[in-house]
């Protein structure tokens, strides 16, 4: 446990950081679970309409620092990839 003052404040800080963090994360993992959904129904112009509310969650986290911007940009990538490869 912590006993000097900055410590403990660094402990406070921690536990925001963590349950703000946690909460960006499960935002950007639903977003992505929809997009995938749409894809699985083949339905494109679902899919794109997905994918650009789930964009732009995933650039935020990565902005943050909540995930590395190249984990956001992979994430961002497969999603479109997957998207492109329905026969419209």
């Amino acid at each position: 446990m912590a006993t000097h003052k900055s410590a403990e404040k660094r402990d406070r800080q921690s536990v925001k950081r963590r349950e703000r963090n946690s909460s960006t994360k499960s935002a950007v993992k639903t977003r992505i679970k929809s997009v995938l959904s749409a894809v699985g129904t083949k339905d494109k112009e679902a899919s794109e309409k997905a994918l650009k509310t789930a964009v732009p969650v995933i650039d935020k986290a990565a902005a943050k620092g909540v995930i590395h911007k190249k984990n956001a940009s992979r994430k961002i990538s497969r999603l479109a990839k997957k998207i492109n490869a329905i026969q419209g």
